[in-house]
């Protein structure tokens, strides 16, 4: 299987969707104080990188 650069933003699109997912989900469920908000954010921000490199595919 070749890998060119927009196979590879997209597997590093998906990875930090699931990760980002993850990342929120242990800000809900698992911590009930103020780090759970912490998660949350985190995972939010991985959201936000994966919708740069969802935006970069094509143009790189």
């Amino acid at each position: 299987m070749a890998m060119n650069k927009n196979t590879v933003l997209a597997w590093a699109t998906w990875i930090m969707i699931f990760v980002g997912l993850g990342l929120i989900g242990l800000g809900a469920f698992r911590y009930d104080d103020v780090a759970g908000w912490g998660f949350a954010a985190v995972g939010f921000g991985f959201f936000c990188i994966a919708w740069v490199f969802n935006a970069l595919k094509g143009r790189v």
